[in-house]
């Protein structure tokens, strides 16, 4: 049978990765989360002084983009880690450290055109499942299947709020989550590369209201009919 290509893009926090995971293990098909690249690409500008204050050092941070190895890997459990040169950062790049710098660093057009290469040599072969925010647009526009993700700001904060308590995190606030959230909105929807939206052939989900079974129910039916589409 042959394997397609499947995009989700989307807003932050809406669970894209979560359920493109889930999309891929049901598919037997590979799976990249984008997001987690430009996190580890930020963890590292954080770790070596090339953003400071909300301030990105982007000479310095674009000539480093040759030494960052970014790499993915399975875990005991079968979850998908993040790698940054060999290390894995899967926790520390969904902090809000990183979640606070990462739009501006996404931003970025050498960051972008360095990552998207990267990302489409993954996805050249079919059979992989990519999220992110330009997945559909411009990483991978001959998508067979392309789904753009939305939920309200306050629904996708009280996600990542949330998230975080269960991580421990038990001194960022609710409007610190929400004020992030919506900041990252604005950055990733106004950026001149490559901005956040929806492709004209994307498939719409608002998971608002929806289960996690709903919603992984929904996403499955539409690839099977995207795969019967490709025979």
């Amino acid at each position: 049978m042959k394997k397609i290509s499947i995009a989700l893009d989307g807003y932050s926090s809406t669970g894209k990765s979560t359920m493109a995971k889930w999309l891929a293990k049901e598919l037997g098909y590979g799976y990249v989360d984008t997001g987690a690249m430009y996190r580890a690409v930020t963890l590292y500008g954080l770790r070596n002084g090339m953003i400071s204050d909300g301030c990105v050092d982007q000479e310095a941070l674009i000539a480093a983009l040759p030494q960052v190895s970014i790499t993915f890997a399975p875990s005991d459990d079968g979850r998908n880690e993040t790698y940054l040169n060999g290390e894995n950062v899967e926790g520390e790049i969904r902090g809000m450290e990183v979640s606070s710098c990462v739009s501006a660093v996404a931003a970025i057009g050498a960051v972008r055109r360095h990552l998207v290469a990267l990302q489409q040599a993954m996805g050249r072969d079919g059979g992989i499942v990519m999220d992110g925010r330009d997945i559909g647009t411009v990483v991978l526009p001959d998508a067979e299947l392309k789904v753009f993700v939305t939920a309200s700001a306050e629904v996708r904060a009280r996600r990542r709020y949330d998230e975080l308590r269960a991580k421990g995190d038990t001194t960022t606030t609710f409007d610190e989550v929400l004020a992030n959230v919506t900041e990252r909105d604005r950055i990733d929807t106004t950026r001149e590369e490559s901005p956040l939206r929806q492709a004209p052939d994307a498939l719409v989900l608002d998971n608002s209201h929806l289960t996690i079974d709903e919603q992984n129910a929904w996403l499955l039916a539409r690839a099977r009919e995207a795969i019967n589409r490709s025979l």
